[in-house]
């Protein structure tokens, strides 16, 4: 490491820290995650550095690092999942409870509810497991505009659910 990298990087990156940290926050409010994906940001950009030529630009520069980060640990998250049709008979029997199934429906239909713009990238994230790059390829649209769209799927699936939501008293 040179020291001429390593004081321009004191100088330009270093005093945004806190300005990332709570931007990322905002954006995934989890101080935890948020201090991760800063952590990665930091050392992106100190691998960067290089290709940061108008240093006036550093701020959206490092911004556009942190969004990307942020994305990325949403693209690598991959929940467990198992066969149906591997389950034992006393979990077979859990998942087919009256009660669940009513909350299951209710959920089906405000999915279906959805304008297929939101629905198709949903569906193939949380039924299909891809992620926003796959999906982009798949609908042969931009990666943001995959985010963009899940994000209002989920925030119309919440308005959507939210009087079932407080019935319940959940």
């Amino acid at each position: 490491m040179s020291d001429a990298k390593q004081l321009r990087f004191e100088r330009l990156v270093a005093p945004w820290r806190d300005d990332l940290f709570r931007y990322v926050t905002w954006l995934c409010r989890d101080p935890h995650l948020a201090d991760d994906v800063v952590q990665e940001t930091m050392l992106r950009a100190f691998r960067g550095l290089d290709s940061l030529k108008d240093e006036s630009l550093v701020k959206t520069w490092l911004l556009t690092i942190a969004r990307r980060e942020h994305a990325r640990v949403y693209e690598r998250k991959r929940f467990d999942t198992r066969d149906i049709d591997d389950l034992t008979h006393a979990e077979s029997a859990l998942i087919a409870v009256a009660d669940h199934d009513t909350d299951v429906d209710d959920m089906r239909q405000a999915i279906f509810g959805l304008e297929d713009d939101y629905r198709e990238p949903l569906v193939l994230q949380v039924l299909m497991g891809l992620t926003t790059e796959e999906i982009a390829q798949t609908m042969n649209i931009k990666q943001g505009a995959v985010l963009t769209r899940l994000h209002r799927a989920r925030k119309k699936l919440i308005e959507r659910m939210k009087p079932e939501l407080d019935a319940t008293g959940d």
